[in-house]
């Protein structure tokens, strides 16, 4: 007996004509009959047709279960993104995305409608009426249309950094114990020069006995990360590091209306800097991780991160970082925060990591090489089993459907569903760019991050300790020497008084051992900075 010719079955719930339909198409529909707050993605695609009946959706307590969002370019991952973003938005659950291409700014206009989404809303029965959402734009060290983004080189960490310079295991052991002799010297790190400085200095006659008493760090390994510092720096690297540093509690603010805020981070001037802008994304989640606190399992995620380009985070990573985006994926969830990796095959992730993804869109995939074959047979076994033939059905996808599998409300995975998914509301497309810009700088936030400041840091710190050693060479006489050092103090750290440059130059040549001078009231004063899972410092702002 054929699925066509099978008896009929009991109806699930809210799906009416049902009787008619074949047995697998009834379980589908039973899978995904949630009776919670759900995201609506689409109608069910089975033997050709569309059948708007069986909707897929996603149960919103699920979203912090993690997910991914894969296909090749051009099938709709975008759109797909923006759709999921604008329901969570609605439902008061706050959104990050990365824009890479330019084209997720629209989610702040109303979409317009034309035949194409008439048609669409049609096929899978969506009320479509046009909506824009509340929407903060940044830009990493104000690089492009947004409110600058930048992270400190301490709270960065030497693990992300390495990832960054591109150093091996090695270089980037000993990057950290570097952070570390800073750390305890109370030699702030806030941008790429500060952390030239002090391997300059470890480097030099003078710094070598400090290089021995680290522990494990040659001369030589400090001179190649020196020389990779230099190079990054000559790239124009400077503007991602420095402060003001921006707040990630930001990412989880509620717009006045209760809407969540969609936090969209414009990526297009940095689309030839690929290993900085996914660490950065990478720093952003973890210092989440760090600052949020446990909620354990919530009604609603409170905060949805979308993780775009993923498979770059994971390129020539080291063990190290894998293991610490693992540890930081595993854990995140239980403070309520949900992340969707976004790339083409799930391959493209590690296993440790796609095992926590509870949640999967594939959007269709090419085989037109051996290595496409091979990457659709590995996808197709990341499904639970299936009634659809998957090699097939992934292959013949057309843009804006995808094959979907969700956590139930249960927590035990949905039947793989092949889906026509609904169309965005807001614009699919980037916003005019002069709206952008005034919407960046009408913000609240764009006085607090748009102006770059340079405060008192490890460069002037050891500014100070040459010069004040340079004048105390040069004349033996306190009337000379105090101009000097004033000179290089006033210079670095807009300070005057002989006696504080004096203070300042006793704790780097006398002793030996630095102090930690506060550059602002969030300073940790007198202790080395206690560092997370990613090497990043843990701090309160």
């Amino acid at each position: 007996m054929t699925d066509s010719e099978a008896p009929p079955a009991k109806a699930p719930e809210g799906v009416s004509g049902a009787p008619a339909l074949p047995r697998p198409v009834l379980e589908i529909a039973s899978g995904y009959a949630f009776t919670g707050p759900a995201l609506d993605l689409g109608a069910l695609l089975w033997d050709g047709r569309c059948l708007p009946d069986v909707q897929i959706r996603i149960p919103l307590p699920m979203l912090n279960r993690h997910g991914l969002v894969a296909g090749a370019t051009g099938t709709g991952k975008t759109k797909t993104l923006q759709l999921i973003a604008e329901q969570l938005s609605a439902q008061g659950v706050p959104v990050f995305l990365a824009d890479v291409k330019g084209d997720v700014s629209g989610i702040s206009a109303p979409g317009q409608e034309n035949d194409k989404v008439r048609t669409r809303a049609g096929e899978v029965r969506q009320e479509w009426t046009p909506a824009g959402f509340p929407c903060e734009f940044y830009a990493l060290g104000g690089m492009g249309h947004g409110i600058p983004v930048r992270a400190t080189i301490t709270s960065f960490g030497p693990v992300l950094l390495s990832k960054v310079l591109q150093l091996n295991q090695t270089q980037e052991q000993s990057l950290g114990l570097i952070f570390h002799y800073a750390d305890q010297k109370g030699l702030e790190l806030v941008d790429l020069k500060d952390l030239r400085a002090v391997v300059t200095f470890l480097t030099s006659d003078e710094g070598k006995s400090e290089l021995k008493g680290i522990g494990g760090l040659s001369t030589a390994t400090a001179g190649v990360i020196l020389r990779s510092l230099t190079a990054f720096e000559a790239q124009g690297m400077s503007a991602f590091f420095g402060e003001p540093e921006f707040d990630t509690s930001e990412l989880s603010r509620v717009a006045g209306d209760g809407r969540g805020t969609v936090s969209v981070l414009e990526l297009p001037a940095v689309q030839d800097k690929p290993q900085l802008f996914s660490t950065f994304l990478m720093w952003l989640l973890a210092d989440l991780f760090h600052d949020l606190p446990e909620v354990g399992d919530v009604d609603k995620p409170k905060l949805v991160f979308f993780f775009d380009e993923a498979h770059l985070l994971f390129n020539d990573a080291s063990k190290a970082f894998l293991d610490a985006i693992t540890q930081t994926v595993r854990l995140i969830r239980s403070k309520g925060v949900g992340v969707f990796f976004v790339t083409q095959t799930p391959k493209d992730v590690p296993g440790d990591v796609l095992a926590q993804l509870g949640n999967r869109v594939q959007h269709a995939l090419r085989a037109f090489t051996p290595d496409d074959q091979k990457a659709l047979k590995s996808t197709v076994k990341t499904f639970p089993n299936s009634p659809y033939d998957l090699e097939e059905v992934l292959t013949a996808l057309g843009t804006g459907e995808a094959v979907v599998t969700v956590l139930s409300e249960k927590g035990a995975p949905t039947p793989v569903a092949a889906t026509r998914l609904r169309a965005p509301e807001s614009l699919m497309g980037p916003v005019d760019p002069a709206a952008l810009d005034r919407a960046v700088e009408q913000s609240p936030l764009y006085g607090r991050y748009a102006e770059a400041v340079d405060r008192e840091s490890a460069y002037e710190k050891l500014t100070a300790r040459e010069a004040g050693a340079a004048a105390s060479s040069a004349s033996s006489g306190p009337s000379a020497s105090a101009p000097s050092s004033e000179s290089a103090s006033s210079r670095g750290r807009g300070r005057k008084g002989d006696d504080q440059d004096s203070s300042v130059v006793e704790q780097v040549v006398g002793s030996g051992v630095f102090k930690s001078l506060a550059r602002s009231l969030g300073t940790q004063i007198g202790r080395e900075i206690t560092r997370s899972v990613f090497g990043t410092a843990r701090r309160r702002r």
